[in-house]
């Protein structure tokens, strides 16, 4: 691992504080989660803007996907 440095508020750095208590982390371990997860979340994002591109491009056809409606249907309890 690499050590690096950050600039973060007081309440940013309190409320960090409060929540590694809480987890019985550590500032750092829980730092690497919260990134981790931000760059899923980026990755996604990046996903379904390509995706909704895709469809401005290429619309959906009347008709295109009607072989799968029955699949479509959840059965009643």
């Amino acid at each position: 691992m690499r050590t690096v440095q950050m600039t973060l508020d007081e309440e940013l750095i309190s409320a960090v504080d409060r929540a590694v208590r809480k987890l019985g982390t550590t500032r750092s371990a829980f730092a690497r989660e919260a990134l981790r997860e931000a760059l899923l979340r980026l990755a996604e994002q990046a996903r379904e803007r390509r995706h909704i591109e895709g469809y401005r491009r290429k619309p959906v056809k009347r008709g295109e996907f009607d072989i799968w409606e029955r699949q479509q249907v959840w059965p009643e309890p």
